[in-house]
């Protein structure tokens, strides 16, 4: 199936499965998951730092890395709490009681649900597989964006170890003889923790950075992810003058010069869709038409580590608008509602009865529109269902951003299997 060139080059040299020096005895596997693994060498022990999200390719990595060294693994880090990060741990401890570290607000979203809280638990799985491509074929997941979409799936979320040990401050911490400090960095996640190596001048980040642009919202759904804190601790990063940025997916950067760049460039995009944001809504626009208008400065816009392989800004300037003042955009007509066949009922009136808008949806060239006219069609009963679907495998083949192909082909598989919507 046709991709967009940009994203299977992207997933070609980002998400290449290797195993990457980044100083002496500090290593990151890249490509055998959808995240990154980092292992530090101590004098009678490794660190490992992120874990997989599943079990079989948490031991491909320690194959891998035992081909480096076979000192046991003696701790774990946890970034943060996003369960590719997290789901190998118990590969790595190979039945060994060992202590596993994270951040003290240490929280999982996709990990240990309360079965018994109040929430829209089968909604989050559903969006979560239509993100990550779950069930598709590796030609038509080609990547997660921020990952590759063809890895071990078996044991997949099989084997979390929740963390020993929690900390709730920055601090300084002994690797096995390897110094290393440990900084509170909010940012993709509230419990995101930096593992800074200063005498290597190593800087494992986490999600807080890597080679796309940041995914600020994730459409699988997620609570409002701290815009101001993320940029924030972006320039945090970028002031602790790291000679390599070990991410938690994609190719590490090497060079103290092109480490601050793509930080510092990151923080400002980050910050420019909160002011284009702010602006738009001060000005009282809609949101349609702020995150329709919404465009990088000429000086970002064509960097390659912020193009929209994972995050998109126009989805951004939407979580933005709803972090911060909530649903409701200041136009009172939007405080009434209309169930979506009333609304289709009153659009099929205007455009002349069910076929009107049935020859209009086949008719159109604009795709986007097409999809909005299947959507009331199928409110109203009608067959569109097959239309939407090939509508959706259309703008896949062009889409950048590997989570909207994703969901694309991943629904229209869905559509055509349940023609019922």
């Amino acid at each position: 199936m046709k991709a967009n060139p940009q994203l299977v080059h992207h997933n070609q040299t980002q998400c290449a499965k290797s195993i990457v020096a980044l100083a002496p005895g500090v290593w990151t596997a890249v490509g055998f998951a959808a995240s990154n693994q980092h292992m530090i060498e101590g004098d009678t022990c490794v660190t490992i730092i992120d874990t997989c999200e599943s079990t079989a390719a948490a031991q491909a990595v320690l194959a891998a890395f035992r081909k480096l060294t076979t000192k046991p693994v003696g701790r774990i880090i946890y970034t943060h709490s996003h369960r590719d990060h997290i789901s190998g741990a118990s590969v790595f401890c190979q039945g060994q009681s060992i202590p596993i570290i994270a951040q003290a607000t240490f929280a999982s979203d996709l990990v240990d649900q309360d079965p018994t809280k109040i929430a829209p638990h089968q909604a989050l799985n559903r969006r979560t597989q239509a993100q990550f491509g779950i069930g598709l074929t590796p030609q038509e997941r080609i990547s997660l964006g921020c990952g590759p979409g063809d890895r071990p799936m078996t044991g997949l979320g099989a084997g979390y170890i929740p963390p020993t040990q929690s900390v709730a401050e920055d601090c300084d911490i002994d690797l096995d003889g390897v110094a290393a400090r440990l900084i509170m960095a909010p940012g993709e996640t509230e419990d995101h923790m930096l593992v800074w190596l200063p005498g290597s001048g190593v800087l494992i980040g986490g999600d807080n950075w890597y080679h796309a642009f940041p995914n600020l919202y994730a459409i699988r759904g997620t609570p409002y992810r701290d815009f101001a804190a993320w940029a924030q601790s972006l320039d945090l990063m970028a002031q602790l003058g790291a000679r390599v940025l070990a991410p938690g997916h994609t190719m590490p950067v090497h060079g103290p010069d092109a480490v601050h760049k793509v930080l510092t460039t990151t923080r400002d995009a980050i910050l420019h869709v909160m002011r284009h944001t702010a602006d738009g809504m001060n000005q009282g626009l809609a949101l349609d038409d702020i995150a329709s208008s919404i465009t990088l400065p000429p000086h970002l816009a064509d960097l390659p580590w912020l193009q929209e392989y994972y995050g998109k800004a126009a989805w951004s300037v939407r979580a933005f608008a709803a972090g911060t003042l909530g649903w409701y955009d200041g136009n009172p007509t939007h405080l009434g509602v209309l169930s979506t066949g009333q609304r289709a009922r009153h659009l099929a009136d205007l455009a002349g009865g069910v076929d009107a808008l049935m020859a209009a949806a086949h008719g159109t060239d604009d795709l986007q529109w097409r999809l909005e006219l299947c959507d009331h069609l199928i409110a109203l009963g009608a067959s569109a269902q097959p239309l939407k679907a090939e509508t959706l495998k259309t703008l896949a083949q062009t889409e950048i951003n590997a989570t909207a192909r994703n969901t694309f082909l991943w629904e229209a598989h869905r559509l055509c299997q349940n023609p019922e919507g």
